[in-house]
């Protein structure tokens, strides 16, 4: 089950960044990618066989739309509720190398919730949680608690420092961050989430310099997990966080260990690189899960 996060990405491919300042730059086609970070790991949970049911808010809009059409056509179990404040937008620019910068809109009101009459039937119904770091998703941990139903979530760049994503790193099993947010502290970073959360693992991505693994039982030094070479030209970085984390749950549902699930994670990134926005999603059969160690635990 993966609770919010849908949106839709305007991709603009530039030269270089950061963009030279001008009053005009031309550019190529102007994509358009529905999708964002629940909306990819949704998909590319489906793409891997397993079952998805997706819940989140989008506006009555045409963005709204695409995004409904989008996981429609990847299969996804999509329900939604309409927010006021429509649907959630993305500006990226890419340069060649596949590197992006995000200009992102929120856009969700403050007061924001989702029923509990609405979610809680598929909560008591799911294997595991993967919640996005809407604000209004917050408001499902005591349930997710409740129910002893394991709970992943994705910190993005986070700095250790904003209070907003605080509560999701501390209540959630498996968290997933950006090494990029906290620079040279991302080490203290992890720790802190281990210490003063209820974390099994902390994973930290590094795009090409691959990710590190920290865990409750393991050592206090992040365990470094190498990069997996893309398959194919690299064409757009923007989704290969959330394909990472798609690899990596697929692994761990699988009952693979850590370290397992990290190599897992990796493949799946590298994949997603190959295409635009989340045009490619890897299948089970490339994951090569036969080769990796299950636990043992």
């Amino acid at each position: 089950m993966v609770v919010g996060g849908s949106g839709v990405d305007t991709v603009v491919r530039v030269d270089s960044l950061p963009v030279p300042l001008a009053d005009s730059v031309g550019v190529g086609p102007i994509l358009e990618w529905p999708g964002h970070t629940g909306g990819n790991v949704a998909l590319g949970c489906r793409a891997l066989g397993l079952d998805v049911k997706f819940l989140d808010f989008i506006g009555d809009d045409w963005t709204g739309g695409q995004i409904r059409a989008r996981l429609a056509e990847g299969g996804v179990d999509f329900e939604a509720l309409i927010s006021p404040a429509g649907t959630r937008r993305a500006v990226n620019l890419v340069e060649r190398t596949g590197r992006r910068m995000s200009f992102y809109d929120g856009r969700d009101p403050a007061d924001l919730r989702m029923p509990r009459d609405f979610y809680l039937p598929h909560l008591r119904r799911a294997r595991h949680v993967h919640v996005a770091i809407t604000n209004f998703a917050r408001f499902l941990y005591d349930d997710i608690e409740a129910l002893g139903v394991p709970v992943s979530t994705d910190l993005h760049d986070w700095d250790g420092l904003a209070d907003h994503h605080r509560e999701f790193a501390f209540r959630s099993d498996l968290v997933f961050l950006s090494a990029a947010g906290a620079g040279e502290r991302i080490a203290s970073v992890m720790r802190e989430i281990l210490r003063e959360g209820r974390a099994e693992a902390v994973i930290a991505t590094a795009g090409a310099g691959g990710s590190y693994l920290m865990s409750r039982e393991g050592s206090r030094t992040p365990r470094p997990v190498p990069a997996t070479l893309p398959p194919a030209p690299v064409v757009d970085s923007n989704g290969a966080g959330d394909a990472y984390v798609c690899g990596f749950l697929y692994g761990r549902l699988a009952g693979l260990d850590l370290e397992a699930c990290a190599r897992l994670g990796a493949v799946a990134g590298a994949y997603a690189c190959t295409g635009g926005g989340n045009a490619a999603l890897i299948g089970p059969d490339a994951l090569n899960t036969d080769r990796l160690r299950p636990a043992t635990n």
